[in-house]
């Protein structure tokens, strides 16, 4: 048995509502420290946002940090050194979910879109994201995201590929959750109002109702995580404590269901309190100054 499941089976039953901040920062850093499956890559530092250019020592700095801790990175965007996060991972021993960031530009879309095939042909791509929540923002209709998707597969045969969107589009697109390999699942308990109490029951029905839609095809939980700052959505608290806990909750259950999962996310970003509010700057595991939160 891995160090990891053997850490992480020993959570099992575990109840964390009852145990102090100091007990759940020691419980944090047992699990961080056996690893997990896959975590959402940070790429930009305080200041930068997307459409800015990052640089490869930036994505160095940060993989090192990260790398004791994860086996997968995912990256969202091909473009404006994004693309050479997959390459950057691959030297670390890291496997790579690389995204081509779609939306409402044609140019661009076009740019992210021959950028991950370059990338799977240079051999830096494990699997292949072919948009981000496109539906769910409505950037593009049904038939232009189709498109992408199969040119993508076409390219490049020997690489899975799949969509990125909230569980739920799956059910409600069914061409495209068939056009898919793989079935990329955002599950956030957090921004339907859930309790922390009730995440992780609430998540594996997500998940299910995705696995449903799947229809036998592998379906990966692409992004799932918890606040520690921000306003209050419905029963949904942010806090540090409650960051900890559904953390724990979730890396739990990835174990002992071997549920492959990306959780979100690695760095701070502060760009983010723009689409988001306050709440969108914190989900990292480590604070934008790249010390470790927990």
């Amino acid at each position: 048995m891995s160090l990891r499941k053997e850490n992480m089976l020993s959570l099992t039953g575990a109840h964390y509502n009852d145990k102090s901040t100091e007990e759940l920062q020691e419980k944090f850093a047992t699990v961080l420290k056996a690893g997990m499956h896959g975590l959402c890559f940070s790429p930009y530092e305080e200041g930068q946002e997307p459409g800015d250019l990052i640089s490869e020592a930036q994505i160095r700095r940060r993989m090192e940090i990260i790398q004791p801790y994860t086996k997968w990175i995912r990256s969202f965007s091909c473009t404006d050194g994004n693309e050479m996060i997959p390459r950057v991972a691959h030297e670390f021993g890291i496997k790579t979910m690389v995204g081509a960031w779609l939306g409402d530009d044609a140019e661009v879309n076009k740019k992210e879109i021959a950028n991950l095939i370059k990338v799977a042909k240079e051999g830096y791509v494990d699997l292949a994201a072919v948009g981000n929540e496109v539906l769910y923002r409505g950037d593009l209709e049904e038939e232009e995201l189709l498109g992408f998707i199969n040119e993508v597969k076409s390219a490049i045969p020997e690489v899975p590929v799949g969509y990125v969107d909230a569980y739920y589009e799956f059910v409600d697109y069914p061409r495209i959750t068939n056009a898919c390999d793989v079935v990329f699942a955002n599950c956030y308990p957090y921004w339907e109002g859930c309790s922390l109490e009730y995440s992780l029951i609430y998540m594996k029905e997500m998940y299910a109702k995705a696995v449903k839609a799947a229809n036998g095809k592998k379906v990966i939980v692409s992004e799932t995580g918890w606040t520690n700052k921000g306003e209050t959505l419905g029963g949904a608290i942010p806090s540090y404590e409650n960051a900890i806990k559904y953390f724990l909750n979730a890396q739990k259950w990835s174990v002992e269901e071997d549920i492959e999962m990306f959780y979100f996310s690695s760095f701070d970003e502060s760009w983010k309190t723009g689409a988001e509010g306050d709440v969108g700057a914190c989900w990292g595991l480590w604070d934008k100054d790249e010390n470790l939160k927990f």
